[in-house]
């Protein structure tokens, strides 16, 4: 939903950090995760690196949302699925992030997400889009050239988004079994306190056939004693 792009984008921006300009990164330099060519294409057609160092927190968020966010149209898809897909994409590209979202709900694999591939989605548990999406997102990671040098930050970077993502998705979805209904003519009100249970009656069997013939005997030795009668005594 709409409502999650602040909260992903600050989910997202824990994982692209500051300044870089790694030779082997092939985006070239960035800054908070966008690059200079986005920034030239979104905020100032003309910048320079020292430009996009001092990006603002505004520029920032208006390349993420029109190249990233509006591009997966994370505002159409479920919680949780709208973080996983945009985070995918921010760090390998929308058009990849949307073919493999497609891929794991069934839909034509063409890069644009639109009402079929949305209606699949929506046909699907959230989870298990979010795990497998993570699972084939690990898989093409493994296979790049930079993996020895970008591998072990990567798989964090999955870990961390399938962890949030799973969180974000949890709040719809039932976490614990209904209640039992209360039984019919004895409603449950909260309210109103309750009449005290009385204890069972114990029920009838030998062990209280027994014990009624002993009190009886018992009381007759009593009687007879009280009387001076002594039966031991002759």
């Amino acid at each position: 939903m709409d409502r999650n792009f602040a909260r992903a984008l600050t989910l997202v921006l824990k994982h692209e950090g500051g300044w870089s300009d790694h030779p082997a990164d092939p985006g070239g330099a960035t800054m908070k995760g966008v690059t200079l060519a986005n920034f030239r294409r979104y905020v100032k057609a003309d910048a320079t690196k020292d430009d996009l160092r001092g990006i603002t927190d505004a520029q920032l968020a208006t390349v993420y949302r029109r190249f990233y966010w509006d591009a997966v149209h994370g505002a159409e898809l479920p919680d949780g699925v709208d973080h996983a897909v945009f985070d995918f994409a921010v760090n390998s590209g929308p058009g990849r992030a949307a073919r493999y979202l497609q891929g794991v709900v069934g839909a034509v694999q063409d890069g644009r997400i639109g009402p079929a591939t949305l209606n699949a989605v929506s046909a699907m548990m959230r989870a298990t889009i979010i795990n497998d999406l993570c699972d084939r997102r690990m898989a093409f990671l493994r296979g790049l050239a930079t993996w020895p040098t970008f591998g072990k930050g990567w798989t964090a970077r999955v870990s961390a988004v399938r962890s949030a993502a799973l969180k974000l998705a949890a709040p719809n979805a039932p976490e614990h079994a209904p209640p039992s209904p209360a039984p019919v003519g004895h409603p449950v009100d909260d309210k109103q306190p309750t009449a005290p249970t009385r204890p069972a009656p114990h029920p009838a069997g030998r062990g209280s056939g027994l014990a009624s013939f002993l009190q009886l005997i018992t009381r007759a030795i009593a009687a007879w004693f009280i009387r001076g009668h002594r039966p031991w005594h002759r």
